[in-house]
C-alpha cells in the first residue's frame, strides 16, 4: 500500500511539474513543483540503487548511484555552457560555481546528513579504511589539480590558459578511468568491505530486492532521465527566481543549482546508512564528489572546446578555499574508517559556514 501510494506521488508530481514548465506558470510556483517533484523523483532514484546494490555490492551501487546522479548535473551544466557560448559568457562562472557546490555539497552535505542519520541509529559505523585512504589520495589530487591552473593563470594569456587547462583535464579524465580499473578490477578485493560477502549472502536469503537485477537497472535509468527532466525544468527558473529574490550567482550556482542537482545522492546515501552501509553512502558522497572534479569538470572543458569557445578550469579564490576546507573536514573525518553521529555535525556546520560566506559575498 505504502509504496503504491508513493508511486502515485511520483507520478502526480512529474507530471505537475511538467505542466507547470511547458504552460509557463509563475516562476516560484514552478520552482515550489519542481521542487517537490524532485524530492520523490529522488527517492525512485534512491530505491532503484539500493535494488541494484543488492546484485552488484554496496562499492558498484554507490558508483552506479553517483555516475547517474551526476548525469542530471553534466545535463545542466554543457545547456549553462551552450548559453554561455552563444554570447552569455557569464554563464561560464555559474559552471564552476554549480561544479564548486557540487563538489562541496556531495563532501560536506551529503555525507554530513548521512554521517548523521545513520549514527543517530547506529553508536559507530564501520566502512573500509583502504579506500578511506585512497580517497583521501584523491580528494588531494583534485584539490592540486585545481590549484595550479589557478595560481599560474595570472602569468599567462588566455589561449596559454586555455591550453593548459585542456592538459589538466585530459590528464585527470585518465587519472580517474585508472582510479576505476584499479578499485573495480585489479584491487576490487583489497578495497572491498568488511565481511561483504558474507553480509550480502545474508542480505540475499533475509531480504530479496524488491526488483530483479534487469528491471533494477532498467528502473535506474528511467530514475536518472526522470531525475535529469526535472532539474533542468528547476534549473530552468533559477535566473528570474534569483533576481526576484536577489541572490548572487556565485551563491546560485554553488548552493541551489548544486542541492538541486544532488538531490538524487541525498536520498540514496542517506537510506543507505540507516540501513547500516555506511560504505555505500561514502561512496555516493565521496565517490560523486571525486566524479565531479576529476572527470565532469574536465570534460565540460573539453566539450566547451568542441562548441567553439574554451571554458578554462580557473576557478576563483573563493571556490578553492571552500573545497580546499571541504576535502581537510572529510578527510580528517573519514580517515580511520569508522563514523559517528557528531562527525556528521561537524561536517553540516561547515556547510553552514560556507553557505553564509558565499550568501554574502
Amino acid at each position: 500500500m505504502r509504496q503504491k501510494l508513493f508511486n502515485s506521488c511520483l507520478i502526480i508530481a512529474f507530471v505537475l511539474s511538467a505542466i507547470a514548465h511547458y504552460t509557463g506558470m509563475p516562476v516560484v510556483l514552478q520552482f515550489i513543483v519542481c521542487g517537490i517533484s524532485i524530492i520523490f523523483v529522488a527517492g525512485f532514484l534512491g530505491k532503484a540503487t539500493e535494488s541494484v546494490a543488492h546484485y552488484a555490492g554496496e562499492r558498484i551501487g554507490g558508483f552506479l548511484n553517483a555516475t547517474f546522479g551526476n548525469a542530471a548535473e553534466l545535463i545542466i551544466a554543457i545547456i549553462l555552457i551552450k548559453d554561455a557560448v552563444n554570447g552569455k559568457e557569464y554563464l561560464f562562472d555559474m559552471v564552476k560555481a554549480s561544479i564548486t557546490g557540487s563538489i562541496i555539497g556531495n563532501m560536506l552535505l551529503v555525507l554530513g546528513l548521512s554521517v548523521f542519520v545513520g549514527g543517530l541509529k547506529f553508536k559507530t559505523q564501520h566502512f573500509s579504511i583502504k579506500l578511506a585512504t585512497h580517497n583521501a589520495s584523491l580528494m588531494l589530487l583534485a584539490v592540486i589539480a585545481l590549484f595550479i591552473p589557478a595560481m599560474f593563470a595570472h602569468g599567462l594569456t588566455l589561449h596559454k590558459t586555455n591550453v593548459l587547462s585542456l592538459i589538466v583535464s585530459v590528464v585527470l579524465i585518465v587519472s580517474y578511468l585508472l582510479w576505476l580499473i584499479f578499485s573495480m578490477i585489479t584491487h576490487k578485493h583489497v578495497l572491498g568491505e568488511p565481511h561483504e560477502a558474507e553480509s550480502a549472502e545474508k542480505h540475499q536469503e533475509h531480504h530479496g530486492a524488491p526488483w530483479s537485477a534487469k528491471k533494477s537497472i532498467l528502473f535506474l535509468l528511467l530514475a536518472t532521465i526522470m531525475v535529469a527532466f526535472v532539474s533542468e525544468w528547476l534549473v530552468g527558473t533559477v535566473e528570474q527566481f534569483t533576481k526576484q529574490f536577489g541572490l548572487s550567482e556565485l551563491f546560485v550556482g554553488a548552493f541551489l543549482i548544486a542541492i538541486i542537482g544532488n538531490a538524487a545522492e541525498h536520498s540514496a546515501a542517506v537510506m543507505m546508512a540507516l540501513k547500516n552501509k555506511i560504505g555505500a553512502s561514502v561512496e555516493i558522497a565521496i565517490g560523486s564528489s571525486l566524479q565531479i572534479a576529476l572527470f565532469v569538470a574536465p570534460l565540460l572543458v573539453i566539450i566547451s572546446f568542441f562548441m567553439g569557445h574554451t571554458m578554462n578550469i580557473v576557478f576563483s579564490t573563493y571556490e578553492l578555499v571552500a573545497i580546499g576546507v571541504s576535502v581537510f573536514i572529510a578527510k580528517s573525518i573519514s580517515h580511520d574508517g569508522s563514523t559517528n553521529w557528531y562527525e556528521g555535525i561537524l561536517l553540516l556546520v561547515v556547510y553552514i559556514i560556507l553557505g553564509i560566506a558565499f550568501y554574502l559575498v
